[in-house]
């Protein structure tokens, strides 16, 4: 029984740990307007001044992320460029994608 616990304990820990994966989501890192930085992983999470948002697939190519008083929308265009804009509490306005 003990084993049975542990492993189901394991198995919600995991699931919570990738609650915030969107199947989807590009690896991108950007600067919005009001000093909003946001950062993506392929598949998510996606961080809003370094703090998981609550990240929704709308469709198959668009996403939007929540947190820090913003809403962070993304956009996958056809040909795999990433554009992101910011509402909220700072000034509404397209995001720059940051090149490494």
């Amino acid at each position: 029984m003990n084993i049975q616990l542990t492993g189901l304990l394991l198995l919600v820990m995991a699931s919570a740990a990738h609650a915030n994966s969107i199947i989807g989501v590009p690896l991108f890192d950007a600067d919005c307007p009001g000093k909003i930085i946001v950062h993506a992983d392929q598949d998510g999470p996606v961080l809003i001044n370094s703090k998981e948002a609550e990240t929704k697939a709308i469709d198959d190519r668009r996403f939007e992320a929540k947190g820090s008083g913003v809403v962070i929308s993304i956009l996958l265009s056809d040909d795999d460029s990433v554009t992101l804009s910011s509402t909220g509490k700072a000034p509404n306005g397209v995001c720059q994608l940051i090149e490494d």
